[in-house]
């Protein structure tokens, strides 16, 4: 059975484990240490991987706070096979949670384990040797506006579905041309730790992870980021045999940057029903400026056909927003993949929204109007799927956009399509870099 916040089988949770950990992704080393007694299995398990400063209240949906970074790989770990009914399980499971759209959780201990933090040069070297007989990937910055030298460095937003949570990549969406050594976790992960060193984002939005716990969390808060996770209550990933737990957002941020003030696990709501879809919504202080900013990741319902429901959806999380930031009062970023085109009616919701928001990579069309021509491409037994599905949206009254990466041309991607040897996911990376515009922060 799936176990948050940690992922142990039961019979280890009472005892001290040797635990197999390593400072990179490669030369492991072993250490001891004693777990605390964890309360019994949660099925809404949500986890922050960084305890808040001293009496700081914190608004969280089964949330987990553990102090300092969690090892980078834990190899005594294992999953165990979830069965073919675990999603009419956890279908069922759902029904039982409360009808607020903040999902509330008892907390979990704190998690004492000493890690030394992971030198990120030394890693990425690591990721491009193991991935150096691979072909290079587009890695290009286009300038929206001069850098000010007299501003205070930018702050990076890389949003992008890491997909395919593995299960589904490799059980479920049949991407009929893509060489089956592209999916092959061993060495996709080291291609999606060796984008995230490249950018080095101040705030990393993911959507579909399902290797959380052994990938993303311990390596990533080694990299000195605070860590957050929101499963969906019924993952698809379940069903899929030797899966590695449900998929779900997560959000990642620079710990040494920012400081959390408040978090909020946000389960969407469609035509009064509860859904499968989760969103993250997170507020920040930036140390150095005392900025006050929100940061949201969310991932809409899937499929042609559900284009009310995805709009329902929408509105469901453009009005938490509104309430976690006060109307206007607290800037926002938005970053997800919302299934829909920009003709759908959940875009034009968010591009009329009064949260007066602007959606980042139209600024790198010519009139500054139009949306990329794709951030997915994918080949598939019904045919090639070319989609425009995934947006940074910004508050355009407090931030600015100093860069945004450019997309990759169609020969650059390769007849092959999304995912490939170059290209972890079958959704494109968006990396943003926004400034905070001269209008003072109507908090300060």
């Amino acid at each position: 059975m799936y176990q948050s916040p940690v992922r142990l089988c039961t019979s280890l949770l009472q005892r001290e484990v040797q635990v197999i950990y390593t400072t990179s992704l490669a030369s492991p080393f072993k250490k001891a240490f004693g777990l605390q007694e964890v309360p019994p299995v949660q099925f809404c398990h949500t986890v922050c991987s960084d305890s808040l400063s001293a009496g700081k209240a914190v608004s969280t949906t089964a949330s987990v706070a553990t102090t300092g970074p969690a090892p980078l790989a834990v190899t005594s770990r294992s999953v165990c096979s979830m069965g073919a009914n675990t999603s009419r399980l956890y279908s069922a499971l759902a029904q039982t949670l409360r009808s607020s759209q903040y999902d509330q959780a008892e907390e979990y201990p704190d998690q004492a384990v000493d890690v030394e933090p992971v030198d990120p040069d030394s890693l990425l070297e690591e990721c491009k040797e193991v991935l150096r007989n691979r072909p290079p990937r587009h890695t290009g910055l286009s300038s929206c506006q001069a850098a000010d030298p007299a501003k205070y460095p930018p702050i990076r937003v890389i949003a992008v579905e890491y997909i395919l949570a593995q299960a589904l990549g490799e059980g479920k969406d049949n991407f009929v041309q893509c060489p089956q050594e592209a999916l092959n976790w061993a060495e996709r992960k080291y291609l999606i730790l060796e984008e995230i060193l490249l950018y080095r984002p101040d705030v990393l939005c993911l959507q579909e992870v399902d290797h959380y716990f052994d990938t993303f969390q311990p390596a990533l808060s080694s990299l000195g980021y605070h860590c957050t996770f929101y499963p969906k209550p019924s993952s698809p990933c379940l069903d899929v045999e030797h899966n590695n737990g449900p998929d779900g957002c997560a959000v990642f941020f620079n710990r040494d940057r920012f400081e959390l003030l408040d978090s909020a696990n946000i389960r969407l709501i469609a035509m009064m029903l509860k859904t499968n879809q989760v969103a993250i919504a997170q507020t920040l202080r930036c140390r150095e400026t005392g900025h006050i900013f929100c940061v949201a990741v969310t991932h809409l319902k899937a499929c042609s056909g559900w284009e009310r429901f995805r709009s329902a959806q929408g509105s469901h999380l453009l009005q938490s927003l509104q309430s976690i930031t006060e109307g206007t009062s607290i800037p926002l970023l938005v970053c997800g993949d919302f299934n829909a085109e920009p003709s759908e009616d959940v875009y034009k919701s968010f591009a009329t929204s009064s949260l007066n928001l602007n959606s980042a990579y139209k600024l790198l069309s010519s009139d500054g109007q139009s949306e990329p021509p794709y951030t997915t491409w994918k080949i598939r037994p019904s045919g090639e799927s070319c989609h425009t599905l995934d947006y940074i949206w910004y508050s355009q009254h407090a931030f600015n956009v100093d860069s945004l990466l450019c997309f990759p041309t169609e020969e650059q991607i390769g007849p092959n399509r999304l995912p490939s040897l170059s290209y972890p996911s079958d959704h494109l990376s968006l990396v943003c870099d926004f400034s905070f515009s001269d209008e003072p922060n109507r908090l300060l």
